[in-house]
């Protein structure tokens, strides 16, 4: 071998062995780089006229399995979206407090306990009907259930609303990494055509890559020019030669009504689109789609069960107040229930109308047989031609009845009376006596007049004697019939048909809202135990990523040291040439 060859040969290996410690150099510092794979800078032989002539650097890659990222790709987007579950499940829970672990209804905060309580003050009240203090106990105890419902039903709603800025939120992050990789795309392609290593910037895009897939489920592939293309799990294209714009609009305001209905452009939330097309049904997994769920599914689902549990129990206790009456009597009534005076009346048997004074003595009354009144109309008619009383539908709608008397009130007994489809009486099926008001749990309350006291709490029972007599007592406060009736309303047996996933039950209102703390209960601890397999199983394909393609330090440092040897030993050789060069030199020239 001639000393030239030699010397192409020593610095060849100088040269390539100095690019394979910056290289190694740089695995070892990009060791805890998030998305930094190995790299490896390739050499091979060169010959010259057959003669091998050292060695050079081809290029600097790194090595991905591309079936293990797929995998991990899938497994990132199952626990982006099993990790905003888990998350707002475990809020959801805490809406609902804790469950009492004893007999004792003071030592749990949930529905079931606060029904629980009502209970109680109900049992306490019926021993003594007439004591101020324990008919103010019942309805405090009534008003924290309806509050402890609203609250409730609320804090839903937030959730929901909070689902639906995070979908906002999460809709941006992907349009940042999808715009991400649609430049990094235009950047490897230029920086293979200059002929320099792209490892790198694969490493940007998978990184991007994956933080899509965590937001929401995706399929790409590498197209021959060595894009990343990317689309939605149907085939609407995310990146494929520019980035596509994901849009939204988050909803202003939230309530239990607003609802997303693909092709309404009245739909409560807006569509997620690509290019005008609604892409919000494809979104099931990741972050993105995890929220949907919960915002159109998991929440509504919580709400329809308080709902249910709400408007039995308005019905419950409503059925009992408009079959009672306050002592004294309230001087006016006015229902819940729209009417107008054209509304036709569907109403058979007797109810009982009177007029009595702040004792509870009658003034006057009224047996109207409903059958002969075709229309609203015609029962405001009949009512007004009872001595004391102004009825009407005033300007909301509602039947108002009114004892024209100074200081006297209006009693009703509803005897035989059976008002609509359903055979309510003639009180409940107009809401006149309403103790609880609302239709729902976000709405529902105690009567407004009953909860401030200036309504007393109906616990007497007009008279239902055949005839009465003018001056004579015919309500009578102190009684225990209407308390029990209250008490026998709550805790009866009763059924609850099946929403939200809760199975139809029969119970009473303590039952069904343990049932429904308890199936709170149960969806959170899935969403944990979900959480933490797929946490496993992204970790276990993260793991084998990294063991494939991830940085070794200790192979790194011992790959280190020996490139320092070859280093070294090919300094040494080019020492050990240009002594022989100079040696030549000397030669010739002495000769």
């Amino acid at each position: 071998m001639s000393l030239d060859i030699a010397r192409l040969v020593a610095f060849s290996g100088l040269s390539a062995t100095s690019v394979q410690i910056s290289v190694t150099s740089s695995n070892i510092s990009n060791a805890d780089t998030t998305g930094y794979t190995k790299k490896t800078a390739a050499q091979s032989s060169t010959v010259t006229n057959g003669v091998g002539t050292g060695v050079t650097v081809t290029g600097i890659t790194s090595t991905v399995d591309k079936l293990l990222l797929k995998s991990l790709t899938g497994a990132t987007s199952d626990l982006g979206a099993a990790d905003t579950t888990n998350t707002y499940l475990t809020s959801l829970e805490k809406l609902y407090g804790s469950t009492s672990s004893s007999s004792s209804s003071s030592t749990g905060t949930s529905l079931a306990n606060s029904i629980a309580s009502l209970e109680s003050a109900l049992s306490s009240l019926a021993s003594t009907p007439s004591s101020a203090s324990l008919q103010s106990n019942a309805i405090s105890a009534l008003d924290d259930v309806a509050s402890q419902l609203r609250e409730t039903s609320s804090g839903i709603q937030k959730l929901r609303a909070n689902a639906d800025q995070d979908i906002a939120s999460s809709i941006d992050g992907v349009n940042d990494d999808l715009q991400q990789i649609a430049n990094l795309n235009a950047e490897i392609k230029q920086t293979a055509a200059a002929g320099q290593s792209t490892a790198d910037l694969e490493d940007q895009r998978n990184t991007a890559l994956q933080d899509i897939a965590s937001k929401m489920n995706i399929s790409y592939f590498t197209a021959s020019n060595g894009d990343l293309q990317i689309y939605t799990t149907s085939g609407q294209a995310l990146v494929d030669s520019t980035a596509h714009t994901i849009s939204y609009t988050a909803a202003a305001n939230v309530t239990a009504s607003t609802t997303y209905t693909a092709g309404s452009s009245s739909s409560g939330f807006s569509a997620i689109t690509v290019n005008g097309v609604d892409i919000t049904s494809q979104i099931t997994g990741g972050d993105i789609g995890a929220l949907i769920t919960l915002r159109d599914k998991t929440l509504p689902a919580a709400q329809s069960q308080l709902d249910q549990l709400a408007q039995q129990l308005a019905s419950a206790m409503n059925g009992v107040s408009n079959s009672a009456s306050s002592v004294p009597a309230p001087t006016g009534l006015t229902g819940t229930t729209s009417v107008t005076s054209s509304t036709a009346l569907s109403a058979t048997g007797t109810v009982r109308v009177a007029v009595t004074d702040q004792s509870g003595n009658l003034v006057s009354y009224g047996d109207l047989d409903l059958s002969s009144y075709s229309t609203v109309g015609d029962l405001v008619t009949a009512i007004n031609g009872i001595s004391g009383l102004s009825a009407s539908v005033d300007a909301d709608g509602h039947l108002s009845i009114t004892a024209t008397g100074s200081g006297n009130g209006v009693a009703i007994n509803e005897m035989t009376s059976s008002v609509g489809s359903s055979g309510e009486g003639f009180s409940r099926y107009f809401g006149l006596n309403d103790l609880v008001t609302g239709t729902s749990a976000s709405d529902i309350a105690v009567n407004s007049s009953i909860l401030s006291g200036t309504k007393e709490l109906q616990l007497a029972t007009l008279d239902a004697s055949s005839s009465l007599t003018v001056g004579s007592t015919v309500l009578s406060s102190g009684s225990a019939t209407v308390v029990n009736a209250f008490y026998n309303a709550l805790t009866d047996s009763r059924t609850f048909a099946s929403t939200g996933g809760l199975a139809a039950t029969t119970g009473s209102f303590a039952d069904y809202a343990s049932a429904i703390v308890a199936d709170v209960a149960s969806k959170s601890s899935q969403a944990s135990s979900s959480y933490t397999a797929k946490e496993t199983a992204q970790s276990t394909y993260a793991s084998s990523l990294s063991s494939q393609s991830g940085v070794n330090l200790d192979e790194e440092s011992a790959k280190l040291s020996t490139l320092q040897n070859k280093y070294s030993a090919a300094s040494a050789l080019i020492q050990a040439i240009n002594s022989m060069y100079s040696a030549l030199l000397t030669a010739v020239q002495s000769t």
